[in-house]
C-alpha cells in the first residue's frame, strides 16, 4: 500500500507568498500616491489660472440685457489687461465700488469713456467728447435722465449697462468712473448654455 503525502501548498498556489503580497500592496498604495499627486498638481494650476489668466463668472440681474441674460456663463480674460489697457467697448468684469452690503461683488459692465474723455447724456443720446455714439448693442434709447458732461481721470474709466431702460443698470452714472485696478478682466464670451455660445 503506497504512502500517502499530503501535497505542498506552495506548489499548488494555495498559499500567498509573503514576498508577492507585500509587492501588491507596495505597487497599489504607489499608484494611489501617483493619483493623490496628479490631482493635487492639476488643483493648484486651475486654482492659479483662475487667479491670474482666467475666470468663469455668471451673469446675475438685466443690466446688459440684450447683450447678456440673467445665468449665462461668461469666460473672463484677467491676463489681456496686463498686455493692454482695456479699450471703449469692452464687457468686463470690474468689483463694485458702490457703497451697498454688495460692496464685495463683482459687475459686468461695458467701457463707455477713456481716460480723458469727456462723457454726456444728452437728448436721450450718448455723448463721448461731443460726438454721438453708435450703440447697435443696446435696444432702446437711454431712458434715465440726461446729465452733464463729465471728464474722465487719468486711470479711470466710465462703464455703463448695455441695458438702458430707467433704472436697470447700476453703473458709473450711479457711482462715477471706476479705477483701472477695479477692472477683473475682460469678458471674451459667453460659455454657457451651449446654443449661445459666441463672442463679445
Amino acid at each position: 500500500m503506497g504512502k500517502f503525502t499530503s501535497p505542498d501548498p506552495s506548489e499548488n498556489g494555495d498559499a500567498a507568498n509573503p514576498q508577492e503580497t507585500a509587492a501588491v500592496k507596495s505597487s497599489w498604495a504607489t499608484e494611489l500616491w501617483d493619483w493623490v499627486k496628479t490631482i493635487a498638481i492639476a488643483f493648484c494650476i486651475m486654482v492659479l489660472l483662475n487667479m491670474f489668466v482666467f475666470n468663469l463668472s455668471m451673469v446675475k440681474g438685466e443690466s446688459m440685457e440684450p447683450t447678456l441674460e440673467e445665468s449665462e456663463r461668461l469666460f473672463i480674460n484677467k491676463l489681456v489687461y496686463r498686455f493692454a489697457d482695456p479699450d471703449r467697448g469692452d464687457v468686463v468684469v470690474l468689483k463694485d465700488p458702490s457703497n451697498g452690503p454688495d460692496k464685495k461683488g463683482f459687475l459686468v459692465k461695458r467701457i463707455i469713456g477713456l481716460p480723458g474723455d469727456t462723457v454726456e447724456v444728452k437728448g436721450h443720446l450718448l455723448y463721448v467728447n461731443g460726438k454721438v455714439q453708435n450703440e447697435p448693442y443696446t435696444d432702446v434709447p437711454i431712458e434715465d435722465p440726461d446729465f452733464a458732461p463729465v471728464s474722465i481721470e487719468e486711470g479711470h474709466y466710465f462703464v455703463m449697462g448695455d441695458n438702458r431702460h430707467i433704472r436697470k443698470s447700476k453703473d458709473s452714472r450711479e457711482f462715477g468712473s471706476v479705477q483701472e485696478s477695479d477692472i477683473v478682466g475682460r469678458a471674451e464670451f459667453i460659455l454657457w448654455p451651449l446654443s449661445k455660445i459666441k463672442g463679445l
